[in-house]
Order: C-alpha cells, then sequence, then structure tokens
C-alpha cells in the first residue's frame, strides 16, 4: 500500500501552482470585494488545458483520473485562491462526466472539445426551490413536440449561470406518477443557456462573490432532441455518475482551503509578538492548529481513497461522502481556528482568514449537506433503516 502520489501526479502540482501563482492574494481579495468571474485565471487553465483533465484524449483532454482532477482542485484552494479560485473551474472538470460515459460520440466531438479551450462555460441546473435535495421530485417539464423539447421550470443555486453558456440540465419528461419506479422519468439535457427564454438572477451571498450562484426561471426553452443525453427516463440515473467525483473534488478543495488557513495562521503564530515571545510558542495557540492538521490529513486519506477506487471502477459512495464530510468539517475547524489565532486581525480582511472561512461553509453545505452524509452512512455503512 502506497499513499505517495507518482512522479507525474507531483509534476501536475508543480504545473498548478506555477499558474496559480499569478492570481495571488491581492488578486482574490479584490475579487471578494468587487466580484466578477475571474476570466484571466479561467482563461489560464482553458489555455494550459487543464479544463479537459478527465476528458478522453480523442475529444481534446488529457484522459487522467479523478485522482488527478482531485490533486488539481486541492492545490488551486491550497494557493489561496480558495472555493473562489477551485469553483471557478469546478462544473468544467466533473460536470460532463455524463456526456462523457452516455454521450453520443457525436455528442461528445461537438460538446466537449469546446468546453477543454474555455469557449463554452458550463452550469450544472439540477437543485429547485422547493424540492433541495428530493431530486426525484423536481417539477421542471421538458416537453417532446417533433424533433424538440420545450423546457419550463426554475432552478436555484446554479453557479456561474452568469457567464455560462451552456448547462446541465435535469428536467421531467414523464409526470411522476406515471412511472413505474421514482428513479424514472428524469431525462438529462447539456444544451444553450439561451437567455431568451432563461430569466437568470443572482443570489446575494456572504462569501465566493468571485463565482454567482443564481436562480434561473426558464420559458419554453426550445431544446433539440439531439442535446438529451442517453436515452429520455434515464437522466437520474446518469446524473449519479457525477455525484460522486464531485464529491470527491469538493472534498479534495475543503482540505486545500483547510491547508491555505493554516500556512497563514501558523505563519502569523510565528511571527507575532506578545509578552516578549511569539504566540506560536504558547500550547494554548499551538495544539489547536496542530489537531486541525491532523484532521486535515486524516480527511485527505479518505478522499484521495475515494478517488482511487472511483478511478478503478470499484464502489465508492460511501468513501466518497465520508470523505466529503470529513474535509468539509475539517476545513471550517481549521479556518475557524486560524481566524482565532490571529485575534482581533483575522476579522481584518487584508489577512485573508476571514474569506477562507466564508468560504469553507460552502463544503460544508454543498452540494449535500452533512446531516444526509450522515444518514447515508447510517444506512450505507452500518445498516441501519433509511431515515428519509
Amino acid at each position: 500500500m502506497d499513499f505517495s502520489f507518482s512522479p507525474e501526479q507531483d509534476a501536475i502540482r508543480e504545473a498548478v501552482e506555477k499558474i496559480c501563482a499569478r492570481f495571488g492574494d491581492d488578486y482574490w481579495l479584490a475579487k471578494d470585494r468587487v466580484g466578477g468571474f475571474p476570466e484571466d485565471f479561467h482563461r489560464a487553465f482553458a489555455d494550459a488545458g487543464w479544463l479537459g483533465i478527465c476528458i478522453p484524449t480523442e475529444y481534446g483532454g488529457a484522459g487522467l483520473g479523478v485522482t488527478e482532477a482531485a490533486l488539481l482542485m486541492q492545490t488551486i484552494a491550497e494557493s489561496g485562491a480558495g472555493l473562489s479560485g477551485a469553483s471557478a473551474l469546478h462544473m468544467n472538470i466533473f460536470g460532463l462526466n455524463p456526456v462523457v460515459v452516455f454521450g453520443s460520440d457525436e455528442q461528445k466531438r461537438r460538446m466537449l472539445p469546446p468546453l477543454i479551450a474555455g469557449k463554452d462555460k458550463a452550469c450544472f441546473a439540477v437543485t429547485e426551490p422547493n424540492v433541495g435535495l428530493d431530486t426525484l421530485k423536481l417539477k421542471t417539464r421538458a416537453v417532446r413536440a417533433g424533433n424538440r423539447y420545450a423546457l419550463s421550470g426554475q432552478k436555484i443555486w446554479i453557479s456561474t449561470a452568469q457567464v455560462a453558456t451552456k448547462m446541465l440540465i435535469l428536467a421531467r419528461t414523464t409526470p411522476l406518477e406515471e412511472v413505474r419506479r421514482r428513479t424514472e422519468g428524469l431525462s438529462l439535457f447539456y444544451t444553450d443557456l439561451d437567455r431568451r427564454y432563461i430569466d437568470v438572477r443572482e443570489i446575494p451571498k456572504m462569501g465566493r462573490s468571485a463565482v454567482d450562484s443564481n436562480e434561473l426561471f426558464i420559458d419554453g426553452l426550445p431544446v433539440p432532441v439531439e442535446d438529451r443525453i442517453g436515452e429520455e427516463g434515464r437522466g437520474f440515473e446518469y446524473i449519479l455518475h457525477g455525484m460522486n467525483p464531485e464529491r470527491i473534488l469538493i472534498g479534495a478543495e475543503a482540505v486545500g482551503i483547510g491547508r491555505a488557513a493554516l500556512r497563514k495562521a501558523a505563519a502569523y503564530a510565528r511571527e507575532r509578538i506578545v509578552f516578549d515571545r511569539p504566540i506560536g510558542q504558547n500550547q494554548g495557540v499551538q495544539h489547536p492548529l496542530a489537531a486541525c492538521w491532523m484532521q486535515l490529513e486524516a480527511a485527505n486519506l479518505m478522499v484521495f481513497k475515494a478517488a482511487s477506487l472511483y478511478d478503478r471502477a470499484q464502489p465508492c459512495a460511501t468513501e466518497a461522502n465520508a470523505g466529503k464530510y470529513l474535509a468539509g468539517e475539517a476545513a471550517f475547524k481549521a479556518c475557524e481556528t486560524a481566524l482565532m489565532t490571529h485575534g482581533g486581525m483575522g476579522y481584518a480582511k487584508e489577512f485573508h482568514v476571514e474569506r477562507y472561512l466564508r468560504e469553507s461553509l460552502i463544503a460544508r453545505i454543498a452540494p449535500i449537506t452533512p446531516h444526509l452524509i450522515l444518514s447515508f452512512i447510517a444506512e450505507k455503512a452500518l445498516g441501519l433503516p433509511k431515515s428519509y
């Protein structure tokens, strides 16, 4: 059993660190203050070919695994870009996995190269205002007439929709009361985000100002049949193939932002002199930071165990959910501890740790709450009765 990365994987980290070094703390502080999608950051990664890290080589990608993608995203978050930097690329890294797995060759050749090149930006439209995580009760409808669907409904918490040109959207094509199994009747589409039929409204929020979150109001969006991924009615089955990678990437990003916070806190604790000694000499400061380091490293092992299982086509849902949970909790604790290590200055934006703390909450809440993960683990790992 070897827990180390290969020389090729170490080279990925080094190459990504070089790009991130061009976008330092001042860049992300400005983005946090004024907002606006980090176009130049996104373009730098597109130009370097990283947006296609998981996409097969025959469609212009690198053909690497989720392990390498997790390493990429973790390095971005750990650089100080946090969830702002990671979220700017996140959907493009994992989101088109259902197209890779279930799309036709024609769809892959049409849909994937523009995403890799950065010409297209995609958003992932599943969550709805009155449904939340009960995905099987989605109310957005896609009604077929000839060779087109008319798609109408609402979506919420859709990241990057302000700048997206495409969306991967799940909609109901058969009413819930008419299907044999609850998992049937939903279809998946990758299509144009046409603002003539979609009203995109940004949601003001507490952090990650550089990457927008939105409500979508869709009224009769025409969707060609050729934009449907796979068979009609099997969309829920298809998006499941993207859920475990998403949890793995979120977990890796959470560890990254936690490490960034600890790095800031340790540096401050070494330099801050109170009562004629650095505060980092005091065990009351040392011990919480040391505990956070251990929690982050333990979470990281679970995240990359899940990634390894996924890349070997082994069941990994339990590990992916556990990794996301452990990393989210550890990251939040690390960011909170880093802020407290700074004392009053931790509340000042110029020291960055308050931004990390706000952004770390995303990894706890999304794309699934810690409460549902605990219920999932209780059922799948411990054999307890399903609670939801």
